[in-house]
């Protein structure tokens, strides 16, 4: 019995100090989660270039360093990410295109409830001559499916 209760106590005191290794400390600062975007990205060719899908998740990591135009196009309005930046519905891009960067090749990421609307918006981009247009692949249907939070306007 001696022995049993010895073993655990050996066993109790290897885990925490395996924890404590390992910076199970409530005090200890973890480093960042790098998220790769070439695993959370894909271009769609389409007349005239392509554009970039991107995951929920690798948005989010775009986020976190945000320098870069984000544009909802879904109507009606269902929502919004933090930081977007303009609202332009999806059918009336190219009668916007004062809203957007003069600079062609400035980075500009659409999206939408499902992603078909915003799709549609990245295809009109690359035909107006935007190179660097990126789509939130699913929309904000994927962006809370990954346990985002989805701002809602006061009504």
């Amino acid at each position: 019995m001696k022995s049993s209760r010895l073993i655990q106590l050996s066993l109790v005191s290897a885990l925490l100090l395996l924890v404590a290794a390992c910076g199970g400390g409530a005090d200890t600062a973890t480093e960042p989660v790098t998220v790769d975007l070439g695993a959370e990205t894909q271009v769609v060719a389409v007349d005239g270039g392509s554009y970039t899908d991107v995951s929920a998740r690798g948005l989010v990591t775009k986020l976190e360093n945000k320098d870069f135009l984000l544009v909802n196009v879904h109507i009606p309005y269902a929502g919004e990410i933090a930081g977007t930046d303009a609202f332009i519905p999806f059918d009336k891009i190219t009668q916007n295109l004062g809203k957007l960067p003069t600079d062609k090749n400035a980075q500009v990421v659409v999206y939408c409830r499902s992603g078909g609307m915003s799709a549609i918006a990245a295809v009109e981009l690359v035909q107006q001559g935007y190179t660097n247009v990126w789509n939130l692949d699913g929309g904000m249907i994927a962006w809370t499916a990954e346990g985002e939070l989805l701002l809602q306007k006061d009504t």
